[in-house]
């Protein structure tokens, strides 16, 4: 049979290789693994909008492939299917795995509390998919972790999620599951405080049925408060397993009844888990089918224009010496940027941070969504990926690039040339005829280059085809 990955973000080949390892160690097979390759699939020059990945040798394991999708809410970054046929939302993966890159170093809110929310929300529809938090850290992990990581790592191990990535000390309790509410609410009440202002996260009592969860929702005039957001469909979701079955109700949120949503995924998790929201009306969702069928969980992706830069990207990074030194594809985590002596820093967000809070929109960075380094010409190429008829916008966005270039790109790699190009997905369109385009991959599979693609985009594109070419 083949193994199966789907994903939404751009895969990274040291995370799949953690999770092909993990299979193999859970499956008890011997194999052997070694330089991972993710390989667009070409079938009559054309793209099939799948990836092989090569570099396992494994008698049990037919092929492995990988597929871009999307979540129709709260998402998780892989899910791993072992079968015959491509997976479809009626089938049920073996794992539903997380990965993130950040740390308690970076911040306490991204690396835990954002997470949570996914795995609650994935549980409805695969309760019996083991469930996987992955950090894939590319800085320092802190010496100590804060209370915050520690409770929020609890919680995920009551909800039988296991943590992987992140090395802990015996002494720092952080992997050990909350055996009671008791004990829940007595380590959330002896954390340190929010600062004053703030509406603190607090678990109340309020009654033997009845429990309070204090946490304000409210962000930019709307329910959008993603850590918050995280910690309170924890809390939540970890005294529904505890067992408790009586009202647990939002306080201090922020939020009028014109604010809740049914889209939004705190609404739906509240729908799931019986919540209510102090003052306010929670609409009935129902979920399609959860439990039997699952596509309002996933679908691929057919739409956006992330098919076309991940595709640009893995080319490049498989069929040439070039690589990526920033990504921040579509619905896609931010990278780091990579300085020429392989450090990974974080792009700062504001060129201005008080002009902009005063109300000037165009003082912050703005950023490609990719930046490839091709060292056999001495280029770096800024992409904007963008759908066919968005094309337009793309090219007027590559007037933007000036301050990263500036701030960073020409003081880390002073000997580049800088490029700008467009990157498109979509259409039936068969030819480019606008310069500022480099690269369309249209509906059908077909890759086009541009009147002035980039030369590592027509190298790595000629090395594909020959790849696949028939003998």
């Amino acid at each position: 049979m083949n193994l199966w990955i789907c994903t939404e973000e751009r895969p990274k080949l040291k995370v799949l290789e953690l999770i092909v390892q993990r299979f193999l160690a859970d499956s008890k097979w011997c194999a052997f693994v070694d330089n991972l390759r993710i390989l667009p699939v070409v079938e009559d020059s054309k793209f099939s909008f799948d990836y092989e990945i090569i570099g396992v040798k494994c008698n049990q394991i037919q092929k492995i492939f990988l597929e871009i999708v999307s979540g129709a809410s709260s998402f998780v970054d892989y899910l791993v299917f072992f079968q015959e046929h491509k997976p479809t939302q009626n089938d049920i993966p073996l794992y539903l795995i997380e990965e993130t890159k950040t740390d308690d170093s970076e911040s306490r809110n991204t690396g835990v509390y954002q997470r949570i929310t996914k795995f609650v929300y994935a549980h409805f529809f695969y309760p019996n998919s083991q469930k996987i938090m992955l950090y894939n850290l590319k800085v320092l992990q802190k010496e100590k972790p804060t209370q915050t990581s520690i409770f929020g790592t609890r919680i995920l191990r009551t909800l039988g999620v296991e943590i992987l990535g992140k090395s802990f000390k015996d002494d720092d309790g952080i992997l050990k599951p909350f055996a009671n509410i008791k004990e829940l609410i007595e380590f959330k009440t002896k954390m340190r405080k929010a600062p004053k202002g703030n509406v603190p996260i607090e678990i109340i009592e309020s009654s033997e049925n009845k429990i309070q969860v204090s946490g304000r929702l409210l962000k930019s005039g709307r329910l959008a408060h993603d850590p918050n957001i995280g910690a309170i469909s924890g809390i939540a979701s970890t005294l529904r397993k505890l067992g408790f079955n009586g009202e647990i109700e939002i306080i201090s949120h922020g939020l009028n009844q014109a604010q809740v949503g049914t889209k939004n995924k705190f609404i739906q998790i509240a729908n799931l888990l019986n919540l209510s929201l102090a003052g306010l009306t929670i609409p009935k969702i129902e979920i399609q089918n959860i439990g039997v069928c699952k596509k309002a969980y996933w679908h691929y992706e057919q739409e956006g224009e992330k098919l076309a830069t991940i595709f640009i990207h893995l080319l490049i990074e498989n069929f040439s010496s070039g690589k990526a030194i920033f990504e921040n594809h579509a619905g896609c985590e931010k990278g780091y940027f990579i300085t020429s002596d392989n450090q990974y820093i974080a792009l700062q967000k504001y060129q201005d941070r008080e002009i902009y809070k005063a109300g000037n929109k165009n003082a912050i960075v703005f950023i490609p969504d990719l930046i490839l380094l091709d060292p056999e010409n001495l280029e770096i190429i800024n992409i904007e990926g963008k759908t066919y008829e968005n094309r337009h916008k793309g090219i007027e966005e590559l007037k933007n690039y000036d301050f990263i270039e500036n701030e960073y790109i020409k003081k880390h790699y002073p000997t580049y040339k800088i490029v700008r190009s467009v990157v498109l997905y979509g259409s039936c369109e068969s030819k480019i005829i606008e310069i500022e385009i480099g690269f369309l991959l249209n509906s059908k599979g077909e890759m086009v280059l541009g009147i002035k693609a980039p030369q590592i985009f027509i190298f790595s594109l000629k090395n594909l085809l020959d790849f696949w070419k028939k003998q």
